[in-house]
């Protein structure tokens, strides 16, 4: 899990293809949930197992020779992985192990990127090889796909005609050249929205007026917007809880629009389109400017341009009144959330996986910055703790990088290795603990289902979701360090403030940190909605 997590997190920031080894079958199965992040949030690793050996009487160098080479023999052993793999192959001759490392390796980097899994009995692992070599420069991967020519014109005329149109994202930010593209399309498009799901990268800046945040598919913007532009977005709508009104007109950029390991997944639209998001904003943006019947429309819109300047404003404001410390100085993830956003360096980058708080965190940080706000993209939580460290591998010895995670996930992403490998490699990195006391997520589904069942009136205790008495965090993560770690404990926003420039102290002087933050102040169900929710206009 930690060793896949952290090749993700790295690739993830780098864009370039990493590598895991694992022990046959046992290792494969210990990889669990991270390779699902990794097929979800569009990630390229590759993966490379061992299997028993296929011979057991010595005919040949590498056979059998210790009793669990039987009991590690399972029937097809790539089936544990192979539904969320772009490829799987397995090594049969070291004659040709060069080409297939390549074709598995296209397989991971080309759109959408996602893990891949090689696998090879002992025996021809041990093979003589007389050396040979390949051009490497014949072995790239795929190039990006632009829109058609007639694409273009009918999704740039219905965004520069419409009245109140929406762009919705989730990875197109992976490539850190989209965030400014898609910023030119919407300063051309005035009045054009852009609402982030959250995939796994920052792909619009905060500081926009265009921009309405992170949310994960429910926004008032969805429900009254009469053109719809989706790109590189897996979820852009929850249908029972969200979904455009009838009239709406929905286009469908995506590298995989078809969702093709989703059995259940689809997007209703009138134009659906294979292509790079990235190259199809440049187009959008070139072509309405270069076309002067669009051009003139979109100049016209002056008024929309201020009046999305005010309601901007209105959410920030909302936004900064949820960051204030309780009566009783207790906090929320809000107010920690600002306090850790003021004291890190302004181009600290970030790995969140803070579960029902994401969006909260979100607002608070406000990511500007690409390739500054990492998010998990899957639902496999414990990937924060090895993607933290392979980020910060990545970033290099000056960058900042802050991890942002949930109690229930630093469980799961196995502090103990986390902090040993951060440790041994100094790899140092502060980690903000979001401890709520336990599972939250679970109440909250429980709850969109049933809203008044016998769930609805049942304690944390009593839905086995509480983790009190709560652990102590911070001493697991010193523990597994070896002790060379700082350690802190905050339950006051006088603590907080306090203990906060400590920790970002000790992680700037190359010692990590874990600061366990107590979350008491009560915070809001979901975050504020700032958008009209009874099918106004947006600009009226």
């Amino acid at each position: 899990m930690v060793a896949m997590s952290m090749a993700d997190g790295f690739a993830r920031l780098t864009g370039k293809p990493q590598c895991v080894i694992v022990h046959v079958d046992v290792g494969t199965q210990g990889l669990g949930a991270a390779v699902h992040n990794a097929a979800c949030g569009r990630c390229p690793v590759l993966i490379f197992a061992g299997l028993s050996p296929f011979t057991s009487e010595g005919e040949m160098r590498g056979s059998r020779t210790e009793y669990i080479h039987w009991i590690q023999d399972v029937p097809d052993q790539k089936q544990i992985v192979a539904q969320y793999c772009r490829y799987t192959g397995e090594i049969k001759t070291g004659k040709n192990v060069k080409q297939m490392v390549n074709r598995a390796l296209q397989f991971a980097t080309q759109a959408p990127q996602g893990p891949v899994y090689l696998y090879g009995a002992r025996e021809s692992m041990a093979e003589e090889l007389k050396p040979y070599s390949l051009k490497q420069t014949l072995w790239g991967t795929v190039g990006p796909v632009a829109l058609t020519d007639e694409a273009v014109v009918e999704i740039a005329t219905a965004l520069a005609e419409a009245e109140e149109p929406l762009l919705i994202t989730g990875y197109s930010g992976r490539n850190h050249n989209a965030p400014q593209e898609l910023v030119k399309l919407a300063d051309t498009i005035k009045g054009l929205r852009v609402l982030d799901t959250g995939g796994s990268d920052m792909c619009f800046p905060a500081d926009h007026r265009g921009s309405l945040g992170v949310r994960y598919g429910v926004d008032a913007s969805i429900t009254t917007a009469d053109v719809i532009l989706v790109a590189d977005c897996d979820v852009p709508w929850i249908p029972t809880q969200c979904k455009p009104k009838d009239s709406a007109r929905v286009f469908h950029i995506d590298v995989d629009p078809l969702k093709q390991q989703m059995p259940v997944g689809w997007i209703e639209a009138e134009g659906i389109y294979k292509a790079d998001s990235y190259t199809a904003f440049k187009q959008l943006h070139s072509y309405i400017s270069r076309t002067p019947a669009l051009s003139e429309k979109v100049s016209t819109y002056s008024a929309r341009w201020d009046s999305l300047q005010e309601q901007h404003c209105k959410r920030l404001a909302m936004i900064q009144d949820l960051a204030q410390p309780s009566p009783s100085d207790s906090f929320n993830s809000s107010y920690l959330t600002a306090l850790v956003r003021r004291f890190v360096p302004e181009d600290t980058i970030f790995a969140i996986e803070a579960v029902t708080n994401t969006a909260f965190v979100a607002d608070q940080l406000q990511a500007c910055i690409p390739g500054t706000y990492i998010n998990c993209g899957g639902g496999g939580l414990g990937w924060s703790g090895g993607a933290v460290l392979g980020i910060k591998l990545a970033a290099g010895e000056k960058r900042f990088v802050c991890q942002i995670v949930g109690d229930g996930a630093f469980l799961f992403a196995v502090p103990a290795s986390v902090y040993w490998i951060s440790q041994r490699y100094k790899l140092p990195v502060l980690t903000i603990v979001l401890n709520n006391k336990g599972w939250h997520a679970p109440k909250r589904s429980l709850l969109l289902v049933h809203p008044d069942g016998y769930g609805s009136k049942a304690t944390h205790e009593e839905l086995n979701i509480s983790f009190a008495p709560s652990p102590d965090y911070a001493g697991i993560a010193k523990a597994a360090a070896g002790g060379n770690l700082w350690a802190g404990h905050a339950s006051t926003a006088k603590e907080l403030g306090d203990l906060l420039p400590k920790a970002v102290e000790s992680v700037k002087n190359g010692i990590g940190a874990v600061l366990d933050c107590h979350l008491d102040a009560p915070v809001p169900q979901t975050p504020p909605e700032e958008q009209p929710v009874n099918g106004d206009s947006f600009f009226e």
